[in-house]
């Protein structure tokens, strides 16, 4: 075994070891800061977790990526681009939540967010089954807490976190007991050791296939909860409506994007095309089935959308069809080059984040300063506030698909991906579901431009905190509707280094 050199090992942790610093900081002057204070905590993990963003572009990781930690980490362009996103939604959900009433001048509101964000940093790069898990559920559990965080609204957020709680412990169970499978098939935890093992035809396993469909089938379940699929999203509604609204944005974006990222890497890995056992390819198996599930996903959210008169509860329905949009471009992973299908995935997340963040932070304004979150309520939103009507727009065409948001590029190289990959059939649903939700993101435009409000004559202000994160959140997603080639590039690049690994598995 190579010595161990922690220099060399650093890149592949640093944006961890940032946020376990800052965590340690947030936690200290939590506690000995004055009360008059406090609301300065929220400013020191804001702009550290900016600052930490920054950490996993410092060092360029090689083309083919490199392994670190005993093969527990694996750093490459993949892992970079989601850290990134993932640590930038954490930096602006701490900013969202300076003003809202249920989450502002408490420290460990922001500490938990913090912890949140370093296991989705882990999870991004997880290259073991230990560490996969162990990262998910440092993930999922802050979450859940953060879920039930507001304790003066009569109970609704602590009813969202507890059934957030019991369906995530339900589908980690599920998801642990398809991992414990693959160990007991192979006698590895490594991924790309346990994917050779099956490759050959080593281990316990044999030649026979049923028990890979169902460990397969319970790893698509469990991950199929994370990110909010039909027919796991039954949690998803109540738990945006209830949890406090930086919360939702957090949720919506955080655990969603780190496990498209593991997903992705994960399927490629471990089920290639040249795992055929009884004769049945088992990536056919999963490239099908996914194809469902997206299709279901898109489907049932956009039309169930469209009977919500709550924004929280329409943009839930609306974050299950965009989650069946991005699964799009990973059953695109059967084509003989799956590079668009990874890249046209990191590239879409990518927007996705930020757009939603975008709306949520809307949302939190608008119903800090009227009490409600009724869409008819935001009539004459452009009246009360332009900026933030203007702001919201931006968000609801990005989400839609509309230029020059960058919400057009993204469903743009997907559909392509899908193409390439020949599941046109797919494309053209997809298309088809994206003219039906930009019914209701119209519907809510229409609302804040066109329609009269009762209370028009009362502006809404802006605190500078919101400012930022619209103004930051806004640029972002106009900036990648009109250049979305530097992302896609650096996304592409990631996808190669994970095409590399894939090939040596399979000993190509």
């Amino acid at each position: 075994m190579a010595e161990f050199n922690f220099l060399q090992s650093l890149p592949s942790v640093a944006a961890a070891l940032g946020l376990t610093i800052l965590a340690a900081v947030i936690l200290l002057l939590d506690a000995y800061l004055p009360k008059d204070k406090r609301p300065q905590i929220a400013y020191v993990a804001a702009f550290g977790m900016l600052f930490v963003a920054f950490t996993p572009i410092i060092w360029s990781p090689p083309a083919e990526g490199q392994v670190f930690w005993g093969g527990m980490i694996r750093f490459d362009g993949v892992a970079q681009i989601f850290q990134v996103m993932v640590i930038l939604g954490g930096a602006l959900t701490a900013l969202m939540a300076i003003n809202d009433s249920g989450t502002k001048n408490r420290g460990e509101f922001h500490l938990i967010i913090i912890i949140s964000t370093l296991g989705g940093c882990l999870l991004v790069g997880a290259n073991d089954l230990v560490m996969l898990f162990v990262a998910l559920e440092t993930v999922s559990i802050p979450l859940y807490i953060l879920a039930a965080f507001r304790r003066q609204d009569g109970g609704r957020s602590a009813e969202s976190g507890l059934k957030y709680f019991l369906f995530g412990s339900f589908a980690s169970a599920i998801l642990l007991y398809g991992l414990s499978l693959l160990y007991g098939f192979t006698g590895h935890t490594n991924i790309p050791a346990l994917a050779q093992t099956l490759v050959s035809g080593g281990g316990a396993l044999g030649d026979n296939v049923v028990p890979m469909l169902a460990a397969l089938l319970l790893v698509i379940v469990g991950f199929g909860f994370k990110i909010s699929v039909a027919p796991f999203h039954f949690w998803t509604p109540d738990v945006y409506e209830g949890a406090p609204t930086p919360v939702t944005a957090f949720v919506s974006v955080a655990s969603k994007a780190a496990s498209f990222a593991v997903l992705l890497r994960f399927l490629l890995a471990v089920f290639p095309a040249d795992l055929v056992l009884e004769g049945q390819s088992i990536q056919a198996f999963w490239v099908n089935l996914l194809v469902v599930i997206s299709v279901v996903s898109m489907t049932l959210g956009n039309v169930l959308a469209l009977r919500q008169s709550n924004i929280k509860r329409m943009l839930a329905y609306s974050s299950i069809a965009q989650a069946g949009y991005a699964l799009v471009g990973i059953a695109a992973l059967q084509s003989a080059d799956p590079t668009l299908g990874v890249s046209s995935v990191a590239f879409y997340m990518f927007m996705y984040t930020f757009s939603n963040l975008l709306i949520f932070a809307g949302v939190v304004l608008f119903s800090e300063a009227t009490k409600s979150e009724n869409i008819r309520d935001l009539a004459g939103l452009q009246r009360r506030s332009p900026w933030l009507a203007l702001a919201m727009t931006i968000s609801l065409l990005s989400l839609a698909g509309f230029p020059p948001a960058a919400g057009f590029f993204g469903k743009f190289f997907l559909f392509q991906a899908a193409v390439e990959a020949n599941l046109v059939g797919l494309a053209i649903i997809g298309v088809l579901n994206s003219s039906v939700a930009l019914y209701y993101y119209l519907v809510v435009i229409k609302v804040m431009y066109v329609d009269k409000g009762v209370d028009e004559d009362q502006a809404i202000a802006i605190p500078r905190p919101y400012a930022w994160v619209l103004g930051i959140a806004s640029v972002v997603v106009l900036l990648l509707g009109v250049l979305p080639t530097q992302i896609i590039d650096w996304a592409r690049s990631g996808a190669e280094a994970m095409q590399h690994v894939a090939r040596l598995i399979n000993g190509l």
